[in-house]
């Protein structure tokens, strides 16, 4: 039986994308995350250490998207996805990254890249 733990619309300000203007001025990112786990563990023993803090989490995510720029929001999934199954004991985890803001020309609701990573 797996889980699911979802954080949605975790939004942090970041300097990524492939244009000059994108790394000067930066934008807005949102983030989702699905969390694939057992949480029969934590939920018998109603121990927060058995799960994911998900707030602690959130914090770590937000420093990512903070940190260190990169050409791609595929990029920035992987960075965020390698953060969510750093944690025990997450089995597997999807992440979308939303750029609402990014540069085309035409109108748009949202660009958004989302994968799924797991533990190998």
């Amino acid at each position: 039986m797996t889980d699911r733990i979802s954080l949605r619309g975790l939004r942090a300000r970041g300097r990524h994308g492939v244009l000059a203007a994108e790394r000067e001025l930066g934008q807005e990112f949102i983030v989702d995350v699905t969390l694939l786990l057992d949480t029969s563990p934590a939920a018998a023993g109603d121990d927060l250490t058995k799960t994911v803090h998900y707030g602690e989490l959130a914090e770590d995510l937000v420093k990512v998207v903070e940190g260190e720029p990169v050409d791609l929001i595929e990029t920035l999934a992987q960075r965020l996805a390698e953060v969510c199954l750093a944690r025990e004991p997450v089995e597997a985890a999807e992440v979308s990254v939303h750029k609402p803001a990014a540069p085309i020309p035409l109108p748009f609701d949202d660009v958004v890249v989302t994968i799924t990573r797991s533990r190998s």
